[in-house]
């Protein structure tokens, strides 16, 4: 199967800690006609740019479909960001056509796809909720990171944490039955009873899935230059493992299932598997070629990966001309297993060893060797995964078994 991905890359205000190419675009930005210079609004634009850009890589994926290639559909959407939900319905309506319109041949029934939008609380309004129902999407990634307040302002982050329950119930009434909310952890000062409370409220929202991640100090965020400066500190090594490990128990006895090292999807009774894991995301980690669309924006389709120009202005004007603006890697078989290693690894079911071709199945297992007898990596039906332990060094682990 394939998925397309679509990036967003407005926000309303910006996170001390993003590393994710965006740009500050304020609500009154958003519509149509003309500001200041006689300029089209900067969304409109975009949307438009990225309607274009459809059409210029439409042969990405249905090239896939005429070679007859197994599950060439289409079957996931995701609009992340930036902040997705910062579009007009006019917007997404034109974005949802187009899609219709360029990949109409390959397009799976959007019921049976998984179609998802990124968006912040402040935003499900119930306006915002009306008119998304009158969209195919029938998931929603809800950024809401913690529940306290004061952790949300020290962020800053839009919302409160009354809106994060409001969202939701607004999302529910509309039909909304696959609803997935980002945690963080490891906020500076922040101990295990704050993150149990987090947890609590999470799970008090009886949602489909859960992506809890710690708080990363990236280079060139504010955030980083918080901690650079002194302000702010790091977590130690033993309350992250702690933080970690209540977050796996916990989520584990409620019934979730954890299918990847940060993802939780809620178990059905009588699957196999739960129907709830992000499908679209599940992609990128199991090997399956994907599209993306707009500034920023990765492909990858097994024999390469391209990634459009990380600057709007560039990208608009480029598109705007028929051009692409990205560039472009050919894998070849080592790139290609040092690629699962780094993403394959990462979920339960690990990396199908059988797969691969005799010299780099020798590889691995002989790599493996010395994790395996530590209980940091088991093999399982000829898959090699990490073990619980092995989560926590998991770094370290595939650094050893790339193929150098």
């Amino acid at each position: 199967m394939s998925g397309l991905y679509i990036h967003i890359p407005f926000c309303a205000s910006r996170c001390i800690y993003c590393g994710f190419y965006s740009t500050i675009t304020p609500k009154k930005a958003i519509g149509t006609g003309e500001v200041g210079n006689g300029a089209p609004y900067l969304i409109d634009r975009y949307t438009d740019a990225i309607c274009k850009e459809m059409e210029l890589q439409k042969g990405y994926i249905v090239n896939k479909a005429i070679a007859n290639e197994e599950n060439s559909k289409l079957k996931t959407i995701y609009l992340g960001g930036g902040t997705p939900s910062q579009l007009s319905f006019r917007n997404l309506q034109q974005i949802f056509h187009q899609i219709t319109t360029v990949y109409g041949e390959i397009l799976d029934d959007y019921y049976s796809m998984e179609v998802t939008l990124e968006c912040n609380p402040d935003d499900v309004t119930d306006d915002f909720a009306s008119e998304i129902s009158e969209l195919p999407i029938n998931r929603i990634s809800m950024g809401v990171q913690t529940f306290s307040n004061d952790r949300l302002r020290f962020i800053k982050r839009r919302h409160n944490a009354e809106e994060i329950g409001m969202a939701v119930r607004r999302l529910r009434n509309i039909g909304i039955q696959n609803i997935s909310i980002d945690l963080m952890f490891g906020f500076p000062q922040e101990n295990l009873d704050d993150w149990k409370k987090d947890i609590d409220k999470a799970l008090a929202l009886n949602i489909e899935h859960i992506s809890a991640y710690s708080l990363m100090y990236e280079e060139g965020t504010p955030l980083f230059h918080l901690l650079e400066c002194g302000k702010v500190k790091e977590i130690d090594e033993e309350s992250y493992r702690k933080m970690y490990e209540e977050l796996t128990n916990r989520l584990t006895n409620a019934g979730f299932e954890q299918y990847e090292i940060s993802n939780f999807a809620r178990i059905i009774e009588g699957r196999s598997t739960s129907p709830y894991r992000s499908r679209h995301n599940s992609s990128y980690w199991n090997d399956t070629a994907y599209l993306g669309i707009g500034a920023s924006a990765h492909s990858y389709n097994r024999t390469s990966r391209q990634w459009n120009v990380s600057d709007l202005k560039v990208y608009i004007d480029a598109i705007e001309k028929g051009k692409l603006p990205a560039e472009k890697e050919i894998i070849d078989e080592n790139t290609h297993y040092n690629d699962m290693i780094t993403t394959a690894l990462r979920t339960t079911e690990g990396i199908n060893t059988s797969i691969l071709p005799s010299k780099l199945r020798k590889y691995i297992l002989k790599a493996a060797q010395p994790h395996i007898k530590a209980n940091l990596l088991k093999i399982d039906d000829n898959h090699l995964h990490l073990t619980r332990n092995g989560i926590f060094v998991s770094d370290s682990i595939m650094s050893d078994l790339m193929f150098v």
